[in-house]
């Protein structure tokens, strides 16, 4: 799990989506067009990077319409620090 978590934040612009969301109000969803105008990156680079922070359990998505609305998994900072944790041996 831990591995898992590692490679969907291992890419710098994964990291940059995160704490986009992470920041956002709790009541407020993220849409892709957003975080598209948000990232020098292009829509379709936006889209695969949402896809491979949903594979590894970071982001939820649901439909809006036509659009999706991406969130942070509940607790994942948390579950991140806790796996962390234990492989980390602190003096």
């Amino acid at each position: 799990m831990l591995s898992q978590l590692s490679k969907g934040i291992a890419h710098p612009a994964r990291l940059e989506i995160v704490k986009m969301l992470a920041n956002s109000p709790s009541d407020c969803r993220c849409m892709c067009g957003k975080i598209v105008e948000a990232l020098p990156l292009a829509q379709s680079s936006v889209s695969q990077h949402l896809k491979i922070l949903k594979e590894t359990g970071w982001i939820t998505a649901e439909p809006r319409g036509t659009s999706m609305c991406y969130c942070l998994v509940d607790g994942i900072f948390d579950l991140f620090k806790n796996l962390m944790d234990k492989v980390i041996i602190y003096n």
